[in-house]
């Protein structure tokens, strides 16, 4: 490789001189300084709103301060006693820095104390989690913020009423009944994209009405008139409805995993099992006003229990559960949402109930309790009468059963001919099975009683009618029987289909026609009669 001569690089430093010598010339040095008219109209709140969000505030050193009001008054010898209590409560919440205990002249404390955090997040947890808690039966804790006494000093003479929000309307909730064939909707969620799709049940093939992607986050549940659709998330349920499916409302509860309606759809009942572990506070069972959106009574139930926890009355003024211990019917009424008279009706040893579809009437049943029978009772409220009972020996279990119009109601009786104990347990032999037929509209609600010897499988109600199903039996000698019920008669046997390999009975929501369908490891198919 040939190297340069020094006159070369002489000549090459001559060129860069010249070179630069005229970019000078051609181009001026930019200019960057602003107009002398110029006005900057960009705050530092833009420009260094992330430097600016750390500049000392004016209350810089009370917003980690609290004041716990409600402390038990003590003297001077019981000053330290009182702390290790205070402070065992309040150092769960954060790292305590300070903390202050005023005292009158004889030394007492004056019943409020000021602890400081070593944050203010720690400071609004410790507010959040301790106000209202209750140390004892004479001292319940009012805590606050050291910042909120300036804060509602300054709340300034003159009110300024807020501006009434614009009226959204949220179109015709009961569109769907102005379908000139009156063809039925029903939803799907698919499996692998959790995507949401509403048919309509046109004829020959259905029709896809909506499809959403990631709708709900698991599943959906319609209510009870169709009205609405109820999606599932994180952070509540959300209702929707109308032509297009707009969201109606939403409700802001943690890991919701039930819902249910009641039958009117003036209210929603959220239940989530496992609460949320970020806010202690939040209630598992939670009422809701549909209309309004607002919450009207929330609960926290003992233990495991049955869903839905709540039954409502036909017409939603009321509601009820069984007490935690089994000897109480509690019974509550809206809108106000308290206890019906303010109590419970105690009823030892009852083990369910359910209300009747078209009246304000309970029907219960009550375990055996040693020499005392089981019975099935018939409780119309407001008013609390007894209205029918009915006296039960060598029961097992009872399931309830109302007829949809209400015209009748059947108990399933599980009897048994011996009972023994073994280790805590109760086992029982000779089991066989009585039907308790309640005639509801007649006078003294006659009761008529259908013996079934062998196991059953299944019982179904007609919707509208008077006749019902039985399934019973055991594989491969399964039978379906159809009953009718007529007034001042038992219940006549209509028709007996023998060797039917089904296990589940479902009616047309009018009656008249009925599935017979074997579902599960034991189905063999289904026949509709």
């Amino acid at each position: 490789m040939a190297k340069k001569k020094p006159e070369d690089k002489n000549n090459q430093s001559d060129d860069d001189t010249k070179n630069e010598s005229d970019y000078s010339s051609n181009e001026e040095e930019p200019n960057f300084s602003d107009p002398e008219d110029y006005e900057d109209d960009v705050s530092d709140e833009e420009l260094l709103g992330d430097i600016l969000k750390d500049k000392p505030k004016e209350t810089d050193g009370v917003e980690s301060v609290i004041v716990v009001d409600g402390v038990p008054q003590v003297g001077p010898n019981r000053i330290e006693k009182l702390k290790s209590v205070i402070v065992k409560i309040f150092v769960k919440f954060g790292t305590i820095v300070n903390e202050f205990y005023p005292v009158n002249s004889e030394g007492h404390t004056k019943g409020y104390i000021f602890i400081e955090y070593a944050s203010p997040s720690e400071a609004a947890e410790a507010v959040k989690l301790t106000n209202n808690f209750k140390l004892d039966k004479h001292h319940t804790f009012q805590v606050n913020l050291f910042t909120d006494f300036a804060k509602y000093d300054q709340i300034p003479n003159k009110w300024d009423p807020p501006e009434p929000q614009p009226y959204q309307g949220q179109g015709d909730l009961h569109s769907y009944l102005l379908e000139p064939d009156a063809y039925d909707q029903f939803a799907v969620v698919v499996a692998q994209t959790q995507a949401v799709q509403i048919w309509q049940n046109t004829q020959p093939d259905p029709s896809l009405i909506e499809a959403r992607s990631s709708w709900s986050q698991t599943y959906i549940k319609w209510s009870p008139l169709g009205t609405f659709l109820c999606t599932f998330h994180r952070l509540g349920v959300a209702l929707w409805a109308g032509p297009g499916f707009l969201q109606y409302k939403k409700f802001t509860h943690s890991n919701v995993q039930f819902i249910d309606f009641s039958p009117c759809e003036k209210y929603l009942v959220t239940y989530s099992p496992q609460g949320d572990p970020h806010n202690p506070e939040q209630k598992r069972i939670i009422i809701w006003d549909i209309r309004t959106g607002l919450e009207k009574r929330s609960f926290n139930p003992e233990g495991p229990s049955a869903w839905p926890i709540f039954r409502w009355s036909h017409d939603d003024k009321y509601f009820a559960r069984i007490g935690s211990n089994n000897d109480a019917l509690q019974v509550y009424e809206t809108p106000s949402f308290g206890l019906l008279d303010k109590k419970s009706i105690k009823i030892n040893g009852i083990r369910d109930f359910n209300w009747s579809p078209t009246d304000n009437v309970v029907a219960y049943w009550v375990a055996e309790d040693k020499d005392v029978p089981a019975s099935v009772t018939l409780l119309e409220l407001p008013n609390r009468n007894e209205i029918r009972k009915k006296n039960l020996f060598n029961v097992a279990d009872c399931k309830i059963h109302w007829q949809k119009s209400g015209d009748y109601l059947c108990v399933k009786v599980d009897r048994y001919s011996k009972v023994r104990k073994e280790k805590n347990e109760t086992k029982y032999s000779g089991m066989y099975c009585n039907f308790e037929i309640f005639h509801m509209k007649e006078k003294q609600i006659p009761v008529d009683s259908v013996e079934c010897k062998e196991p059953i499988q299944a019982f179904a109600w007609e919707p509208v009618g008077s006749k019902f199903a039985m399934i019973h039996g055991e594989s491969p000698s399964i039978s379906a029987s159809f009953y009718e019920v007529r007034v001042g008669q038992a219940p006549i046997l209509l028709k007996k289909f023998e060797k039917r390999a089904c296990n589940h009975l479902f009616w047309s929501p009018s009656g008249q026609f009925i599935v017979l369908a074997g579902l599960g490891s034991n189905g063999g198919g289904s026949w509709i009669c």
